[in-house]
């Protein structure tokens, strides 16, 4: 299984981070993708793909709730260690209005130059999407040009969201652990959703999955979401895992030995 965002390089797991990998290893995960936050997360995620260069892959970005007043010069200072790193995705991106509205103008042209990286670069982008999908398919409605490929991660709207967002171009979307929480909604948009668009996710350390829930979360729980997911569509382990490590495979182009 492939665990498509995992934020395991910070802090939360510099105690036992070797331990993590072993453990995601020994639960049959077999590549995971690390998405970054901001300028200074770069190094933790560099570090960490070094370390396991076969074993991880990376996407850079900034994170929405790391845009404010400085976020150009944060996108300037960010842009060329793209051409450096050789992500797999620009991510993660979107725009997060939960905690605050205050830079909402800003998130939405973060995400529109950051869009337009994906299209330059020829890669997908990761998306974080946080009561601001309106904003969201605002700036998407006012791209210009084709949309790239990419993921809506941790996806949590409704089905008429998910159509909303396929009005707007062929995406995957990304579901983690809470999918098994007992009042969430995600489990209502699997069959809408289908198994050649899912992708299984983490978010580690957040959103463990039920039987771990309010506990760290780390790679090792891939198999959890795996197998709910496989009992909310009526099929089989095997297919699930296989069906949404082929979608991970092209939509970051992994290549995995």
């Amino acid at each position: 299984m492939i665990d498509s965002h995992s934020h395991i390089y910070c802090s939360d797991f510099d105690n036992d981070r070797d331990l993590v990998i072993e453990r995601a290893k020994q639960a049959a995960v077999r590549h995971i993708v690390l998405p970054n936050e901001n300028l200074e997360s770069i190094t933790q995620v560099m570090a960490l793909h070094r370390a396991h260069p076969t074993y991880t892959s990376v996407a850079l970005g900034l994170h929405p709730e790391d845009v404010d007043g400085d976020f150009m010069q944060q996108l300037t200072a960010m842009r060329p260690l793209l051409n450096e790193h050789n992500p797999v995705a620009v991510g993660e991106i979107g725009i997060d209005l939960y905690w605050d509205t205050t830079w909402r103008e800003q998130q939405m042209q973060a995400l529109d130059i950051q869009l337009h990286w994906c299209k330059e670069l020829q890669l997908p982008f990761i998306m974080h999407c946080r009561n601001a999908l309106d904003e969201i398919l605002s700036v998407m409605d006012n791209f210009g040009e084709t949309l790239p490929q990419g993921v809506f991660h941790s996806f949590t709207g409704t089905v008429q969201e998910v159509e909303a967002v396929r009005k707007r171009g062929d995406f995957y979307f990304g579901v983690n652990g809470i999918v098994t929480f007992k009042k969430s909604n995600v489990k209502e948009i699997l069959p809408v959703v289908g198994l050649d668009r899912l992708l299984l996710e983490t978010d580690s350390p957040y959103l463990a999955p039920v039987p771990n829930r309010g506990k760290r979360n780390e790679s090792a729980n891939i198999p959890h979401i795996a197998r709910f997911v496989a009992q909310q569509l009526g099929k089989d382990f095997d297919e699930v895992s296989t069906a949404t490590d082929n979608n991970s495979i092209t939509l970051f182009r992994l290549k995995i030995t």
